[in-house]
């Protein structure tokens, strides 16, 4: 079935679906119900448990340590067997429970369709379960309504619908039953139709069924939701690729050792296991956990500040975001309406100036408040009505004008409820024994119908003169992007009946304007956003000319910068679109597939995308960035689902917040590696050291096994809760491309595992040629010395400066962690059961005060040097 409907009439749209005024029969509906299927979103096939599971041992490295395992079990080390598989196994066990954490969009996009519909079928109106309409089905809306399917208006009776879930426009849309010219018209100016899971605010339609399902706009978006896939964040990415690399340096160094191994005639499993050992040593098995416990405690930190983030990944790549393409309405603004300036008697003030000593003034009040229906609790900071007549009633409350008490004293005695045709709406009162009508509405309109203008004088003829200065005003407060109201007066006969032909001969009053305004902290957001090298960019489903005015409040549109329209952008190729997009600021009336090509544009150019919004419209594009921020307040379920982080608070200067924490995160998570790496950097030298020296093997796979998953652990962890530096803002973005292993990372790690491999070779070798020595202690002396080692290295890799500008007490965590480790190494080392399980042979007290000051060195020569590093760059 042809899709555009907005340009036919209405009977030749209920020629197109095969339909009439009266609706459907019976079995009409039964055959269009099997010809287009149930009016539901279709869901993706979903991963299964087990596969999920499985999939968590595709990693090279997880592939090495299932081979070391099972080398181990042959070798009759079962002890090793049995702590590689309870690691790999409880690994896969987090990965799966994290996948299935997963985004619910459809299922929310699902609850949002209502459950039943008043359909004309038979001739008769029934209620129909929402599943079960079908194109050519005639529904009658009325005020309250969810809209069940996409649909053309047929009769109309001043309906207002509220679309702003899948336009973001904040304003209820007054829909009409006319055609509406153009093969390409936007989504929010469609008003002559309806869209699934928008509601009704106000009046009642008749309807004819265009599009059910998938078919409907709301059905776009869940399609868009199937076809949009998570990128990678680029910690995943770097960190994926540093696994690969690793895992083949890993393979091709224990192929050399173990060829090694047999050229000196060692045992085929002695060789083995020298391997196992190797591998062992230098995979970090910790390192996944330790991310992810990192990550995780980030989030907390990030949680107590309004930033809930639902993915973990997604954390490290705030750090990186250098473009948060943000909605307009809720977000950068209040999303209500307000009063700004007033125009009466030939002048132009701000709201808060009315003065009811003038005469026209205080009857412009007066007309908006009369000839509107909301109301405010000022105290309570509530207001029940349309936004736009919220707004009037406001104007009132700032000067202490309660409209309730106002109204009751002006009774109504008559009203005309807008209609888009008209554009005006008027109430009829007894002012003082004289029946007046007051009217609001479209400037132009208003303009036509006045024959006079309301001065302080008092009223004078509607000249061209008058015209062209009120028009000249009503132009200027456009170009702010303010939307501006008429109102004027009409004084009738005693005992006269209102009726449509009434809204004529008026006298002028004056222009209210009103504009959603932006939220305060949200220009300081932006800026700060500018400092650290982010672009903000505003995509919204408002006009262009009310879109760029708030944009230049907030300070995202500049001098040279461009707005453009949706429908200019669906005329562009991704080739003009990629030419442009540095210049343009402002995205205005885009559909859900725009605001995907957006984020996906600055994508291509290499930079991480940030999608803020709070609707249905959103959520697409929310999935489709590499950090989606959606609205804990206003934000719909479906854009909570599809976004990575919820702002608890609604308030984008978090989003700034949340880059600082992440941007810590990361360097956290960075020096974390650099703990790991350089400690299994140390085993690795051991290792291959003692290989090439034909030396017994320096560690059981159970020693590496032991540093690397408990005593490593716990200082990693104190790492990734170092405290933020100050002036985490003041840097640009990191480059996503850049590898997390770059070659200052890289040289660190060479470095420091270099000087931790000394003091336990040393150590090794004083067991193997004590008295009391051997294969045994010089084993046990090289264990003790690396973990001891690594503990006091956890101090060295908190940051970049010195222990004594970072504080040795400023991250107690990392105390904690070391008094730990020496606890568990204590009872290694002390307690008997435990000796033997970890193969440790007797030594001296000589031996142990041996041990301690030679893994106390490796970081007492480091510290030497970063206090001298810094105090040359002093």
């Amino acid at each position: 079935m042809e899709k555009a409907f907005f340009n036919r009439t209405p009977e030749e749209t209920l020629e197109a679906v095969e339909s009439t005024r009266t609706g459907l029969t019976s079995a009409q509906a039964a055959e269009r119900l099997e010809r287009f299927g149930k009016n539901a979103l279709a869901e993706g096939k979903k991963k299964s448990g087990l596969q999920v599971f499985l999939e968590q041992f595709k990693d090279l490295l997880v592939v090495i340590l299932l081979v070391a395992a099972l080398i181990s079990a042959v070798s009759g080390n079962v002890e090793s067997t049995v702590v590689i598989f309870a690691v790999l196994i409880l690994n896969a066990i987090l990965g799966t429970v994290q996948h299935f954490k997963a985004e619910k969009s459809l299922e929310s996009l699902k609850a949002m369709s209502a459950p039943t519909a008043k359909v004309l079928r038979d001739g008769a109106r029934t209620m129909v379960p929402s599943a079960q309409i079908v194109p050519g089905d005639i529904v009658e809306l009325e005020a309250g309504d969810m809209v069940v399917a996409d649909g053309r208006i047929l009769d109309n009776f001043s309906l207002k619908v509220n679309e702003s879930s899948l336009t973001g426009e904040s304003e209820g849309v007054e829909k009409t039953d006319d055609v509406i010219p153009g093969a390409e018209v936007a989504l929010g100016d469609r008003k002559n139709m309806v869209f699934s899971g928008s509601l009704v605010t106000y009046g009642r339609a008749t309807v004819v069924v265009t599009g059910t399902g998938m078919d409907t706009e709301l059905g776009k978006v869940a399609a868009l939701m199937n076809q949009t896939q998570q990128r990678k964040t680029p910690l995943q990415e770097s960190l994926d690729n540093f696994s690969a690399k690793l895992a083949i340096v890993i393979m091709v160094i224990c192929a050399l050792v173990f060829g090694l191994s047999l050229y000196r005639e060692m045992p085929i499993l002695d060789s083995l296991m020298f391997a196992v050992a190797l591998a062992v040593a230098a995979i970090p098995e910790a390192l996944s956990s330790i991310v992810t416990i990192v990550l995780a405690l980030g989030t907390q930190k990030m949680a107590k500040e309004n930033a809930i983030m639902k993915d973990l990944k997604a954390v490290e790549s705030l750090g990186a975001v250098s473009v948060i393409c943000s909605d307009k309405t809720g977000t950068l603004t209040q999303n209500k309406m307000t009063p700004q300036k007033i125009y009466a008697d030939g002048s132009l003030l701000e709201g808060d100036d009315l003065d009811l000593v003038n005469n026209v003034q205080r009857l412009l009040l007066k007309a908006a408040l009369l000839a509107s229906d909301a109301t405010t609790d000022p105290e309570a900071g509530t207001s029940i009505g349309d936004p736009t007549e919220v707004a009037l009633v406001m104007l009132g409350d700032r000067i202490g004008v309660d409209e309730v008490a106002y109204r009751a004293q002006h009774p109504r005695l008559g009203e005309l409820a807008f209609d888009s045709d008209r554009k005006l709406m008027s109430t009829f009162h007894d002012i003082e024994g004289v029946p007046t009508l007051y009217t609001k509405g479209a400037i132009d309109v208003l303009l036509d119908r006045s024959t006079h203008v309301l001065t302080r004088e008092g009223r004078a003829p509607m000249t061209a003169e008058w015209r062209e200065r009120i028009s000249r005003v009503n132009m200027e407060l456009s170009m702010d992007g303010l939307r501006v109201l008429a109102f004027a007066y009409r004084e009738l006969p005693e005992g006269h009946v209102l009726t449509l032909d009434d809204e004529r001969d008026f006298t002028f009053i004056g222009l209210v304007s009103m504009i959603d305004p932006p939220r305060p902290e949200a220009i300081q957001a932006v800026a700060d956003a500018k400092r650290g090298g982010i672009r903000t960019i505003m995509i919204t489903g408002d006009h262009k000319v009310t879109a760029s005015a708030i944009a230049k409040q907030l300070g995202i549109f500049r001098e040279g910068d461009e707005a453009l329209s949706g429908v200019e952008l669906d005329n562009m190729s991704d080739r003009d679109l990629d030419e442009r997009l540095e210049k343009v600021s402002v995205y205005a009336r885009v559909s859900p597939e725009n605001k995907i090509r957006i984020v996906k544009a600055w994508q291509r150019k290499g930079k991480i995308v940030s999608m803020t919004g709070d609707g249905v419209n959103d959520a697409p594009a929310l999935k489709a960035a590499d950090i989606g921020v959606a609205m804990g307040i206003t934000g719909t379920e479906v854009s909570k689902d599809a976004a990575s982080m919820i702002l608890s608070d609604d308030n984008f200067a978090t989003i700034v917040k949340a880059v600082v924490n992440g941007r810590g995160v990361y360097t956290n998570i960075k020096n974390a590696i650099n703990f790991l790496l350089s400690g299994n950097m140390a085993g690795i030298y051991c290792v291959l050291i003692t290989s090439l020296l034909n030396l017994p093997m320096p560690f059981a796979a159970v020693h590496l096994l032991f540093i690397n998953l408990l005593t490593d652990s716990l200082p990693a962890i104190a790492i990734g809760v170092e405290p933020a530096r100050k002036g985490l803002l003041d840097q640009k973005p990191r480059d996503p491309k850049e590898p997390i292993l770059n070659r200052s990372l890289l040289t660190r790690i060479l470095v420091y595992g270099a000087c931790i491999a000394a003091a336990t070779m040393a150590a090794f070798l004083l067991g193997l040629n004590a008295s009391n020595g051997g294969a045994g202690l010089a084993s046990t002396m090289a264990f003790a010395t690396l973990t001891l080692a690594r503990l006091f290295h956890g101090f060295n890799c908190r940051g970049n400066e010195n222990i004594f500008r970072l504080g040795l007490g400023s991250n107690r965590a990392s105390l904690g962690a070391f008094a730990a480790g020496v606890v568990l190494l204590a009872a290694v080392l002390l307690i008997p059961g435990l000796n033997t399980l970890f193969q440790v042979a007797p030594f001296t007290l000589a031996q142990l005060g041996q041990i301690v000051l030679l893994a106390f060195l490796p970081t007492v020569a480091i510290q030497i040097w970063k206090v001298l590093r810094d105090h040359w760059k002093a």
